[in-house]
């Protein structure tokens, strides 16, 4: 698998953890950025903390020395440190991104975990068709002479097995290659994630996790003081969806012509009724941070349970996949016996 540029997500989940621990202890910034780096499971972060030390030893802040680390560091996390130095609440910032980062990590567990099942079923379907299609190929050949196509796509043999197999790793790999794309292309982000949340069950479980993200995001900021700009932007790019970051422009000339929060998510049309009505009402009791941040917990237990279904569809696809496979071998197989019974019969008459 192709390594991502940044720094695993499971790595800045334990810094971050660490850091906000030692910070709120008083420890020395140089001294917490050492030890909160010594048992990362990700050898880049301890390289980075040593040059971390380094410029902070040379009169750099903090989130200057982090900015300087580049596309090392996620967006998020420099713009959170930088608040945080900014308005004295680091550890409080730390804190935070460590229940965010390790969110993340335990979603991607449970993601997996859940359709870990179907996609064994899948590559065992691969694999038991790829051995028929080399058994059936070095088995005496038809009546007519020509071999078992038990495809019907001229692959048989050891030579068919291999391009069989062939194949589905190099979908496999486009795939791959597809999804690294996207997920590291801002411009293929904002594209392609418009049109999966018009999808029933992915646009259900992409729409919950990003407005979770944003109202978290944008809770913590404005707690720390950070400017309506600078917190917007940094929300909506919290959500890691395109669809949300490309309506960035138009939310903040919105809210720059006057219009209310409320109004700007509005014309957005990416939010659902039911949140914007309990922003207009925090908005008119002056609880927006408050409100945000328990309506985040509510939207990531949706997407949570959103997620499930998603599984439960993919699990159900892949299934049923494997189930049509196996009859059209049957039904394949079948129909060149009969054929060749009948071919017989011709031959006696």
């Amino acid at each position: 698998m192709i390594r991502s540029r940044q720094i695993s997500a499971q790595a800045l989940g334990a810094f971050s953890r660490s850091l906000a621990r030692m910070l709120e202890a008083g420890v020395d910034v140089r001294k917490s950025l050492q030890t909160a780096s010594q048992q990362s499971s990700d050898s880049r972060l301890s390289a980075s903390a040593q040059r971390l030390q380094k410029a902070i030893a040379s009169g750099s802040s903090l989130a200057e020395s982090i900015e300087a680390e580049g596309e090392l560091y996620p967006p998020l996390f420099r713009d959170l440190v930088n608040v945080g130095e900014l308005t004295g609440s680091a550890p409080e910032v730390f804190a935070s991104l460590a229940k965010y980062y390790e969110a993340r990590v335990q979603q991607v567990r449970e993601f997996r975990a859940q359709i870990a099942w179907p996609v064994i079923q899948l590559v065992a379907a691969i694999g038991i068709v790829g051995l028929l299609i080399f058994i059936l190929g070095i088995m005496p050949p038809q009546a007519d002479g020509k071999p078992f196509d038990v495809l019907g796509l001229g692959l048989y043999g050891t030579s068919g097995a291999i391009t069989w197999f062939l194949s589905w790793l190099a979908a496999a790999g486009l795939g791959l290659f597809a999804w690294k794309f996207v997920a590291r292309n801002p411009a293929g982000q904002m594209a392609l994630h418009p049109v999966l949340l018009r999808l029933p069950v992915i646009g259900k479980c992409m729409q919950s996790f990003a407005i979770s993200r944003f109202s978290w995001c944008f809770a913590l900021t404005q707690q720390a003081g950070m400017s309506i700009r600078p917190s917007l932007e940094c929300s909506l790019k919290a959500t890691a969806n395109g669809a949300f970051v490309a309506a960035e422009p138009m939310i903040w000339e919105d809210m720059k012509g006057g219009e209310t929060l409320t109004d700007a998510l509005t014309s957005s049309q990416l939010f659902p009724l039911e949140y914007l009505q309990v922003v207009a009402t925090a908005e008119e009791t002056g609880t927006v941070p408050e409100q945000l941040d328990r309506l985040s917990h509510l939207f990531d237990d949706d997407a949570r349970r959103a997620m499930n279904r998603l599984t439960l569809f993919f699990s159900g696809a892949i299934w049923l996949g494997v189930v049509i496979l196996i009859v059209f071998f049957i039904l394949r197989i079948a129909m060149i016996y009969v054929g060749a019974i009948n071919d017989g019969l011709k031959m006696v008459n």
